[in-house]
């Protein structure tokens, strides 16, 4: 999946570009840029690539998540609910705002659960936020409708799917709000940022300000600028943009690689009748980053996942037990570990994860394995990697 593994001359063309022009900073310094414009340059490859009619370029996906929430008016003391499959940033960025996020069941999409979302709203609830884990997507039609019927916003988190469609759509594009991360391991990676998109013109307007310390942006002295509300400091730079740039203009060609691995692997596990496949929603098309597939039981798939790692199959995460993915070893959010005081609203809030328990998640994760799609491998690694994978499983079940 990672952009990083086909880093090459484009990259440092668009780098090499700003370096000589010598304006690191995205706003400002117009006279010396000399017309060059990383950032501006790549959101708009982005409004066109994802068909949105705005996106804003942020320093990270977790910053893009805090910006898309307070972009909607969202903070201390609303719900947002996300899924108990999720990245630690998920709900980070909700907690920054002072919000509260509200876990719920998976199914065998690894996203969220319509049914269980319905039974998680309450009067507080003013979001739905779907991540899009491991290349593919949430039920969006379902969950669009519960957003209707509820009033509530819809920010998809589509971070691990760059890439992916839903009903001829580019996921991220299809809610209120979607939330793009950028980052050293993504499809597209800028090193390190993110990105907002959105057709809503206030909300693209909120994020624009929100994510540069409030200014309005209006005019070319950024010294004379006014500040409609408070912001913070969640810019990219221009030498990041730029290598964003080179790697979303090579898109088309990493999912094209992507899919060719995965079909190899994924036509070899075929054969194994213990082996499912995650379901990718009607009318979706993943992305390719992942071959996410289910065994029979947790023990069956923790024994497939040590065989893995004896034979040298790389990036095949059980997510069971991973610290990072997955609500069961958050420790540190259950617990409240926290630099400073918490608001009364999120420690209240928070309190229903003391007994809480998702045995639909644990059903599905803890038979999960979802093994990362490189886009590096030659034809010979994938065939040979398929082989060891299959002889993995079928030495485990006997």
């Amino acid at each position: 999946m990672p952009g990083f593994e086909l880093f090459g001359d484009a990259e440092r063309r668009e780098l090499n570009d700003v370096l000589d022009n010598g304006v690191l900073m995205r706003y400002g310094f117009d006279g010396m840029r000399n017309g060059h414009w990383k950032a501006k340059e790549l959101e708009a490859c982005l409004q066109d690539e994802l068909q949105v009619k705005h996106a804003q370029l942020v320093s990270s996906g977790t910053a893009a998540v805090s910006i898309a929430l307070a972009s909607a008016g969202i903070g201390a003391g609303d719900e947002v609910i996300i899924p108990t499959f999720t990245f630690v940033a998920s709900f980070e960025a909700i907690m920054m705002l002072g919000a509260i996020p509200v876990l719920v069941e998976i199914d065998d999409t690894l996203t969220l659960d319509p049914q269980a979302v319905k039974k998680a709203i309450t009067p507080k609830t003013k979001a739905i936020m779907p991540v899009h884990m491991c290349g593919s997507m949430a039920n969006l039609d379902a969950l669009l409708e519960i957003c209707k019927s509820h009033n509530l916003v819809l920010i998809e988190d589509s971070s691990q799917a760059t890439g992916a469609s839903y009903k001829g759509k580019p996921v991220g594009s299809i809610g209120d709000l979607g939330c793009l991360s950028l980052d050293y391991v993504k499809i597209i990676t800028c090193g390190e940022g993110g990105a907002v998109l959105t057709n809503n013109e206030n909300y693209y307007r909120n994020a624009d300000h929100y994510s540069d310390h409030g200014h309005d942006h209006v005019g070319n002295d950024r010294g004379a600028e006014t500040h409609p509300f408070l912001g913070y400091n969640f810019r990219i730079s221009e030498l990041h943009a730029a290598v964003g740039l080179a790697q979303l203009k090579r898109l088309k060609e990493f999912v094209a690689i992507q899919k060719k691995n995965y079909d190899v692997l994924r036509e070899a596990l075929s054969h194994i009748p213990e082996v499912t496949f995650r379901t990718v929603p009607e009318g979706g098309e993943e992305s390719y980053s992942f071959l996410s597939f289910y065994l029979p039981d947790l023990g069956i798939t923790r024994k497939v996942a040590a065989a893995f790692k004896e034979e040298g199959v790389d990036a095949c995460f059980h997510y069971y037990d991973n610290g990072w993915h997955y609500i069961r070893e958050w420790q540190h959010l259950k617990d409240l570990k926290t630099l400073y005081p918490l608001s009364k609203e999120v420690k209240e809030g928070m309190a229903y994860l003391n007994d809480k328990s998702f045995p639909q998640s644990d059903h599905f994760i803890g038979r999960n394995l979802s093994c990362l799609i490189k886009l590096s491998w030659t034809e010979t690694e994938v065939q040979e990697r398929a082989a060891k994978m299959v002889n993995c499983i079928k030495g485990v079940l006997g």
